[in-house]
């Protein structure tokens, strides 16, 4: 054998060794997954327990391992066997409203990896009140309260609500219409702060704790012009009220807004000092939901509550009947603002015998004051004093009157300001008409300050009777409210104040 046949037969030998060896390649696997659960329902804030489950697969023949971070949650004692084709983790929600998630990593022995991600939102805790607040009980921020019906506060019980609490009526109408009413000799501590006010809203709202806290006092996505999509704050006392049944006097009437068959919504009395607690930055919106033919639930109503009560930088937008309305009482109430009433701003009845003090009544459908007398034979004084009025703003104009009180109003009103304009114009831009207030029905009622942005000349024709002028009107004047107080409102902070 030579030496060329030699290295031919060698080479052949190779080359079957070698077609042998591309019959059996080396071992090649697959990519492990990881999937993602795609509903996942929003957790609350704050809340321990919670686990979301990942399936995952990997090749047979290796081994795995996994790895979990997460985003606005905390991570606690990873479970379930990677074999067996899903890993549950165990967490806890941040306390930060918004986005949240957890990502999970598996890596096989080959050192292939996957990952998936849940991704989360993290809400309020919400707690829906259904019954009423029969022994003390404290709201706090971080939950929002559903009010699930007419919820009164009753049996001598207080009710506090915490700075920065966001309480929601859900949709009612008739005897269904939903409402926060604390009852005579019980109490509501509601105190806010100018950072932190209290909200009132409906459950259409979407506005949150966290956005009060971080100062965001708007709604989020109903326009300041929405009422009527729930009820109202209202507070009974026991303090005294003018009110009458077939010309004698009596001493307490089931509050309007409230089914007469309600026994909570009794009011007045004979303790011109009771006490039905504390109200302050609290903002009431969108409101007034209808409980029968014309008989709407206000903003805030105030029956028979007495003088030591403290009721003060208080806010009403868009509710559907007034904003404000006092039956009797001796409260006095400071720091007001009412924007889009569906009816009258400022409404006093049955011989309140308070003060109003620092106010801003903006763009009434109804009056911007409807002021009446006594219905008994009690007469008391009340003061409305240092307000501005925009009773037109754009497209928007008062229904009612300027002014509006009957022959009998008790009322002391002074350092008000109407700014103009104070009439409506047609379309070549000449006066159409006058807003008015009631000159001939004054005479229990006297004016200091009352000022009309509007010509001397023009003053006459403000008065419904054609004059004469009651003493303390005149034309001119400047803004008598002390603003800067408000800057914690929504009608503030979207420039609903602006120029006043």
């Amino acid at each position: 054998m030579n030496l060329r046949f030699l290295l031919a037969l060698l080479a052949m030998v190779a080359l079957v060794f070698t077609s042998c060896d591309d019959d059996n390649p080396a071992p090649s696997f697959d990519n492990p997954t990881v999937t993602a659960p795609t509903t996942i329902v929003n957790l609350a804030s704050g809340v321990t327990g919670q686990s979301v489950t990942f399936d995952v697969t990997f090749d047979s023949e290796l081994t795995a391992s996994y790895s979990a971070t997460g985003s606005n949650v905390t991570i606690s004692n990873p479970s379930g066997d990677v074999a067996g084709g899903s890993v549950t983790i165990n967490f806890d929600a941040g306390t930060t409203t918004g986005g949240a998630s957890i990502t999970l990593t598996v890596t096989d022995s080959e050192g292939q990896s996957a990952s998936g991600t849940a991704v989360f939102t993290v809400d309020q805790p919400v707690v829906r009140v259904t019954s009423n607040v029969s022994s003390d009980a404290t709201w706090t921020a971080d939950n929002t309260y559903i009010l699930g019906g007419r919820i009164a506060v009753t049996d001598g019980a207080t009710l506090t609500i915490e700075p920065g609490t966001v309480i929601k009526g859900e949709a009612g109408t008739g005897v269904n219409a939903t409402a926060l009413l604390v009852a005579r000799g019980s109490m509501i501590n509601a105190v806010g702060t100018a950072s932190l006010p209290i909200i009132f809203t409906s459950v259409a709202d979407e506005i949150t704790p966290a956005d009060v806290a971080a100062g965001n006092y708007a709604s989020p996505n109903l326009d300041p012009d929405i009422n009527g999509l729930w009820g109202g704050v209202i507070i009974l006392g026991n303090a005294p009220i003018s009110a009458s049944n077939d010309d004698m006097d009596i001493s307490e009437v089931a509050i309007e807004g409230i089914p007469s068959t309600d026994p909570n919504g009794l009011y007045g009395g004979n303790n011109a000092a009771d006490n039905s607690g504390s109200f302050s930055y609290v903002s009431i919106r969108h409101g007034g939901s209808n409980i029968g033919a014309g008989n709407e639930i206000n903003g805030l109503t105030l029956g028979g509550v007495g003088s030591a009560t403290t009721i003060s930088n208080i806010e009403v937008v868009a509710n559907q009947d007034d904003g404000v309305e006092w039956f009797g009482g001796t409260v006095s109430v400071s720091n007001v603002v009412v924007w889009n009433a569906g009816d009258d701003a400022i409404d006093t009845d049955q011989a309140w015998a308070g003060t109003l003090d620092n106010f801003v009544v903006v763009t009434p459908s109804g009056s911007c004051f409807e002021l009446d007398g006594p219905e008994g034979t009690l007469v008391e004084r009340h003061a409305i004093t240092n307000g501005s009025v925009v009773a037109i703003n754009g497209s928007r104009t008062t229904g009612g009157l300027l002014i509006d009180t009957d022959s009998g109003t008790p009322v002391d009103m002074s350092n008000v300001h109407f700014v103009g304009p104070l009439f409506t114009t047609d379309d070549d831009g000449n006066v159409d008409e006058y807003l008015v207030m009631t000159d001939d029905e004054v005479a229990a009622s006297t004016f200091s300050n009352v000022t009309f942005d509007i010509d001397a000349a023009d003053l006459i024709n403000l008065m419904e009777q054609g004059g004469p002028i009651p003493a303390g009107i005149s034309a001119g004047g400047s803004p008598q409210a002390d603003v800067s107080v408000f800057g914690w409102t929504w009608a503030n902070e979207v420039g609903g104040l602006d120029g006043l």
